[in-house]
């Protein structure tokens, strides 16, 4: 099968999950795994026994569950929240759907952060480097960074905890230029790798797309495949929403992708949800966390991206 072909129905090459990543994220509300919906769910995704075995020894031997009975009769106890990476941050999604209702609109500012930090204060500069980046702002030059999205609390927040608030610059304007680019689009185009972006987000829609149309034909699919899909759903969402730095519609393509999908993936996680068998054993924690990330009308949070 081609990749085009493989995308358009939904088995679009499979993010990288890392085993660990699917104990944590079959822990249910009541902070327990099933070792039989796990190997059943790990089964589905072309995991092996031996895999997760080895995988949950090594996860009670750091502490982070208790496991009564062996093999597949076994029961996991989480010691904290382990869901990992493939938990949404709430406000975040809630922003990415703001944007996509037309809620958060552009004021036309973009706002630059600047910094030198000696080499002695190495792990701080790294911090405060990794922090940025992770709000999504892009480096222009050594040390300098922007962003179109109003995230100053925040990298200053960051920058006294790290103890180098008076390293760092701050500027805000609405005509920045690099180099002979000036348009707006153009320079957001410069900036972020919105092909590769755009392709995460085409490849989440597609497989939410496949995902809804077995759902419809099979309404009550067995509870390894509807757990197997939420399981995936969450690496794919995770996968294509990490790199997003949420850039105003204003400076993205059109029609941009990453609403589709997003409407795919919410519609998706409502189907699922619906699809869970009346009275049945406690549900995964994913379903609350995102339930609460997809809250229709939740407040926005401004000071973040």
């Amino acid at each position: 099968m081609s990749t085009d072909a493989a995308r358009a129905d939904g088995s679009a090459e499979r993010p990288e999950i890392p085993t660990r990543l699917v104990v944590q994220a079959m822990v249910r509300e009541d902070g327990t795994v099933d070792a039989a919906d796990l190997y059943a769910v790990a089964g589905l995704l072309g995991m092996g026994d031996q895999q997760i075995r080895l995988c949950v020894k090594r996860l009670v031997g750091e502490g982070r569950f208790t496991q009564q009975g062996r093999g597949r009769r076994a029961t996991l106890h989480a010691v904290a929240d382990v869901t990992g990476a493939l938990a949404p941050d709430a406000a975040y999604v809630r922003h990415a759907y703001r944007q996509d209702a037309g809620l958060a609109p552009w004021d036309g500012a973009w706002h630059l952060f600047a910094f030198a930090v000696p080499e002695s204060r190495r792990a701080a500069r790294d911090a405060l480097r990794e922090h940025l980046l992770h709000l999504g702002a892009a480096p222009v030059q050594s040390g300098l960074y922007i962003t179109a999205n109003p995230v100053a609390e925040l990298v200053e927040a960051q920058a006294r905890h790290l103890g180098v608030i008076e390293t760092l610059t701050r500027l805000t304007t609405t005509d920045p230029r690099i180099g002979d680019i000036a348009d707006p689009r153009d320079l957001a185009a410069e900036l972020w790798p919105l092909g590769e972006i755009a392709q995460g987000y085409e490849d989440l829609a597609a497989f939410a797309r496949a995902s809804l149309a077995r759902l419809t034909q099979r309404p009550e699919p067995s509870d390894a495949e509807r757990l197997t899909t939420a399981v995936e759903l969450a690496a794919r969402f995770t996968a294509a929403m990490r790199p997003d730095p949420l850039l105003p519609p204003e400076l993205l393509p059109q029609p941009w992708p990453g609403n589709r999908a997003r409407r795919l993936a919410a519609d998706c996680w409502k189907r699922l949800r619906e699809s869970a068998p009346a009275g049945g054993t406690p549900t995964l924690r994913l379903f609350a966390l995102y339930a609460d990330a997809l809250l229709p009308g939740a407040p926005d949070r401004t000071d973040s991206p």
